[in-house]
């Protein structure tokens, strides 16, 4: 069984590279059930275990096993691990085990640009990241893959991170630099992405440029939100990874239940993909992920052609 540890996930991937297979991925679909979730402590921020599989009939079988541990950051340790089998969809023997969280941090990336191409301006300038842990750079290196940036600003709530982080992606524009304010960050920005795990919303819509895209990728559970109900208040577009984000994401649920948003309005990548090409996308728009099996699948598919070549 073929193994790729980290480093050599990290060593063969490139977000760029990933964002047209995956887009082939999710206009082809596949099986992928709704994610199991086990909380294994109670605490506002409780431990986590997680599962996703996925399978195309007569091809392969892959499912990822991920364990959360908020508490970890405190330590300096990874909030998130996992692992990502994949099996021979002929033979049902496994073929590949690979680093669930490198496969992860690779994938939200890839698929954060692939709606940031669907649903971002045509012409941004500031590109924000609200969030300084490990998918900040990756979600950084797909947004500057598919859109041009003049600024790239990194905000969080130790600044000593946000400068360890504008640094590490220094050459994705040709100004990188800390956000003091927040407000004032959101309000320059034409993309803002948010990987945090707040509980309480970080950006708030009347902050909002008037064209701006919002890209949702940290909060996975009904008592998570990053955005208020203000900015789907305004949304002329609201996407998803998948529609289990409609029961799993609070970013979702509380604005559906206060009647800021309709559930009837929020499309599946998916679905957007295989629309016909509609008019460009203005206003405020917004993507929401919560991960997607079909993702995974395509990732580590990926990865072990990049393995092969």
């Amino acid at each position: 069984m073929r193994r790729l540890d980290f480093a050599a996930v990290q060593r063969l991937g490139r977000i760029r590279d990933l964002i047209e297979p995956l887009r082939e991925a999710f206009r082809r679909g596949a099986h992928a059930p709704p994610r199991t979730q086990h909380e294994l402590t109670e605490s506002v921020n409780p431990q986590t275990l997680l599962l996703m599989p996925a399978w195309r009939r007569g091809g392969p079988i892959g499912v990822k096993l991920v364990t959360v541990f908020p508490e970890n950051a405190r330590q300096g340790r990874p909030t998130v691990a996992g692992e990502y089998l994949l099996f021979d969809g002929k033979s049902g023997e496994a073929v590949a085990l690979i680093d669930g969280s490198a496969l992860t941090l690779l994938r939200t990336g890839a698929v954060s640009a692939l709606a940031a191409d669907l649903l971002a301006p045509s012409h941004p300038q500031v590109l924000l990241m609200i969030g300084t842990g490990a998918l900040a750079r990756h979600l950084l290196e797909g947004h500057v893959a598919v859109r041009d940036y003049q600024r790239v600003l990194i905000w969080g709530r130790d600044s000593t991170k946000a400068a360890a982080v504008a640094e590490r992606v220094s050459k994705l524009a040709p100004v990188v630099d800390v956000a003091a304010d927040l407000t004032r960050a959101v309000s320059e920005a034409d993309v803002i992405s948010c990987a945090t795990m707040a509980q309480q919303p970080l950006v708030r819509g009347s902050w909002l440029k008037t064209v701006a895209h919002l890209d949702l990728v940290g909060g996975f559970k009904p008592t998570m939100r990053e955005a208020d109900d203000e900015c789907f208040r305004r949304a002329s577009a609201v996407a998803v990874d998948t529609l289990d984000a409609l029961t799993e994401a609070g970013d979702l649920i509380d604005p559906i239940a206060s009647g800021a948003l309709s559930a009837t309005k929020v499309t599946p990548l998916n679905r957007m993909l295989n629309e016909r090409p509609g008019p460009a996308r203005e206003g405020v728009t917004v993507f929401k992920s919560v991960g997607h099996g079909i993702a995974d699948l395509a990732t580590a598919e990926w990865l072990l052609k990049c393995a092969d070549s």
